[in-house]
């Protein structure tokens, strides 16, 4: 139980990695609460997990509304009191699209990037200010390796990382980054062609596709 009692929000968290660490953490006795846009498919997932005797919760966060993100941050500490975790779990791009270098258009660059990194960006400038209150607090970033667009905004991410540790320190707040390869999720068994899965691990010293439950472990560590 090494996050018992601690309030944890995870975002993009109703299937993946992000719901691999809901899971993770409530199983750890955090009250975790799952930042979705789709409430409806959320409340399904906490109701089966609660009636298992978890402690999960919903909260409504949409990646292309700016305002969700605070609004989420607070809706939660209203509740609970406090944010202990934040897990920025969001991530999107679009393989047809997000191509080489060569060939990536100019606003699928700037629009992935934009999101992905105004999704980690938001999100933590909220929790940080309530965190700085409580004493301390924890933010860990899901990060990854992949196309132009889709692998620039995420190596931002990293940069945005290490300077929200070393900036937030002082507040006792940590802020790490979990930096998976090719995952096995649904997203990726959909989107990505077999070649290309073919390629990638042949490049993978494991030689393997990692398990959502592999980084939600590691973000239990970083959280506890």
């Amino acid at each position: 139980m090494r996050l018992k009692g601690k309030v944890v929000v995870v975002t993009a968290s109703t299937r993946g990695i992000g719901l691999a660490i809901v899971k993770a953490c409530a199983a750890e006795g955090a009250i975790v609460y799952m930042g979705a846009r789709n409430l409806e498919r959320a409340k399904e997932i906490a109701d089966q997990l609660n009636a298992e005797g978890k402690k999960v919760r919903w909260v409504y966060n949409d990646a292309t509304e700016d305002e969700s993100y605070a609004a989420m941050i607070e809706e939660v500490v209203e509740k609970e009191g406090r944010i202990d975790v934040l897990v920025n779990n969001f991530g999107t791009s679009d393989p047809k699209q997000d191509l080489d270098f060569a060939h990536t258009d100019v606003d699928v660059f700037l629009n992935t990037v934009n999101i992905n990194l105004k999704s980690v960006y938001l999100a933590s400038q909220a929790a940080v200010k309530h965190m700085e209150k409580n004493g301390g607090g924890s933010i860990i970033n899901i990060s990854s390796i992949s196309q132009v667009a889709y692998g620039t905004s995420k190596a931002a991410i990293n940069y945005l990382t290490k300077l929200i540790a070393v900036q937030e320190a002082r507040h006792n707040i940590r802020c790490n980054a979990v930096l998976p390869g090719m995952t096995a999720t649904d997203a990726v068994q959909n989107n990505l062609s077999e070649d290309f899965k073919e390629f990638f691990l042949r490049h993978t010293p494991i030689r393997r596709m990692g398990q959502p439950e592999e980084i939600a472990a590691a973000v239990v560590y970083f959280a506890s």
